[in-house]
């Protein structure tokens, strides 16, 4: 996969983009990553890329002429672009949630490209050159730059090859709409609390029931309402009714 990332701050991804799974993901090849900075673009001395908006109001708006120019370039000289599978996404508050459901789908891209929005947003006309537009969440952040690490983040890690074991994959809170159950390591006793003996027993049957009870229970108590789109069986609502019971 090839990662396109536009952005007026492009030393922030400098940090999290090489570190960990994703650095080891890049040098394997896994996915390639390339920053630009939207300043580069302008056709100013002064590399303006955003103005007052008109209307007045506070702050200050992306301009529509240096984004134009460079999604143009990307599109050009890339030719994953031109291929059907290529997306165009703007971080911005008002973009659809980003879900495990929706990085599942991203994954599947060949060529992401994230606009990052900063300031008060971006003109109303780059909507236009945009497929999508991605939120991360109901609160308020300085610009798109850390939304854009985030979705890098959780693509990445689905991509085959990335993460070595895909039960681990598999597991990961909200992949199957259901959080994590509670994960422990050495030492067996920690302060008077005890790992549950169950772990400890070698019953690998009996351990992914309990794992599977205790996910239902985390889920129930945290996160209810992902259970309604949750795919459960048969066994699962049973284990439910117990667990209401009780």
């Amino acid at each position: 996969m090839n990662i396109d990332v536009l952005t007026l701050f492009p030393e922030m991804f400098q940090g999290p983009i090489n570190e960990s799974l994703l650095k080891k993901a890049q040098a394997r090849g896994l996915f390639s990553l390339s920053v630009t900075n939207i300043r580069d673009f302008t056709f100013d001395k002064h590399k303006t890329a955003d103005d007052t908006p008109y209307g007045g109001g506070s702050g200050m708006v992306m301009k529509i002429e240096p984004i134009a120019a460079v999604i143009s370039k990307i599109k050009n000289k890339k030719p994953a672009c031109r291929q059907a599978g290529s997306k165009i996404l703007l971080m911005c508050p008002t973009g659809q949630p980003l879900t495990q459901k929706k990085v599942n789908e991203l994954a599947q891209e060949k060529h992401l490209v994230l606009l990052c929005g900063h300031y008060e947003g971006v003109d109303e006309r780059v909507r236009e050159l945009v497929d999508e537009e991605i939120s991360i969440g109901d609160y308020v952040l300085t610009g798109g730059e850390i939304p854009a690490m985030v979705l890098i983040d959780a693509v990445v890690r689905q991509i085959p090859g990335v993460v070595k074991e895909k039960e681990s994959l598999e597991n990961d809170s909200f992949y199957n709409d259901l959080l994590d159950y509670p994960s422990y390591t050495k030492p067996e006793e920690f302060s008077d609390e005890k790992v549950p003996e169950v772990l400890l027993s070698g019953n690998h049957a009996k351990i992914a029931v309990w794992r599977r009870i205790q996910a239902l229970k985390e889920t129930l108590q945290n996160r209810p309402e992902l259970l309604a789109r949750a795919e459960l069986t048969r066994e699962d609502n049973k284990l439910l009714e117990e667990i209401l019971k009780n």
